[in-house]
């Protein structure tokens, strides 16, 4: 992942999908119940981080052209650090609209907000500052459904978080379980169309429109074979891509079948071969 990210000075650009999967990792809980996981940091102005920010995200205040971190936050041994302004897009420095003190970086010239405070933050850091491309205004765009008004998160809450599918292909193919193919407010938010079932469950998927459901019956098993299903798999999954659908593929806990199938379908997508794969 942070291979496909542009460098600059401790700094990376973080796409909205990345952070979207950041905030929906999960073991037997959400990753958000753990402290050292992810500090999102929202710089905006107090009025509108109060108006609405993504959940889990704390303000950063600025006092004195100093960046007051949340107590309690040790960067040092933070996974994710990401950080975002209303709209920022670039990690460069940008022509400043209206006349203001010069500074370092030239006349007119200042960095975004959020590059800004990760500059400051960066060297508090192990891993890259992530600085969100777009800002809360792109991410809120995609991701409505993560605005909250809330601001503080007691550790029941977090426990009690229940994340959404994993996005493999941006507002295209999601990777999920089967909880989540259950609940109508992720097929609703999501915008999904089609279901593959990579398991020995049925569930009432799409009951009166069958070319909308491939249900793959495999056991959890390592000597379960995929192959048989591959032709079929990748049929169904061009086509509903064709059409424009969204798709959400699982299993019963989305960590097994469903990821080999996906797997399967990206190295046919991207004219990989396993030959080739293991070859590098």
């Amino acid at each position: 992942m942070e291979g496909t990210k542009t460098r600059m000075a401790g700094l990376v650009l973080c796409e909205p999908t990345e952070l979207y999967n950041i905030l929906n990792q999960v073991t037997k809980l959400s990753r958000l119940t753990e402290p050292n996981y992810l500090c999102l940091l929202d710089v905006r102005s107090k009025r509108e981080y109060d108006e609405s920010h993504v959940i889990t995200a704390r303000r950063v205040e600025k006092k004195a052209s100093k960046y007051l971190l949340p107590e309690s936050v040790d960067l040092e041994c933070v996974r994710y650090c990401v950080v975002y302004d209303h709209n920022t897009s670039t990690l460069e420095i940008v022509l400043k609209e209206e006349e203001g003190d010069n500074g370092d970086d030239g006349p007119g010239l200042v960095p975004g907000a959020a590059v800004e405070c990760g500059r400051a933050l960066a060297n508090l850091t192990r891993h890259p500052v992530c600085i969100l491309r777009g800002g809360y205004q792109g991410f809120s765009a995609i991701y409505h459904f993560f605005q909250t008004q809330k601001i503080i998160w007691m550790p029941q809450e977090l426990d009690a978080f229940q994340p959404y599918p994993v996005e493999i292909i941006p507002g295209r193919i999601y990777l999920g379980n089967f909880r989540q193919a259950c609940d109508p407010k992720i097929q609703k938010d999501l915008k999904i169309k089609a279901h593959v079932n990579v398991s020995m469950e049925a569930g009432p998927f799409f009951v009166d429109d069958a070319d909308s459901l491939l249900h793959i019956k495999i056991e959890d098993s390592p000597e379960t074979d995929l192959s048989p299903f591959l032709r079929h798999l990748c049929h169904f999954l061009e086509l509903h891509l064709q059409l424009g659908s969204v798709i959400l593929v699982f299993s019963t806990l989305g960590i097994s079948r469903s990821c080999a199938a996906i797997l399967a379908f990206l190295m046919h997508w991207n004219g990989q071969t396993l030959k080739g794969k293991m070859g590098t």
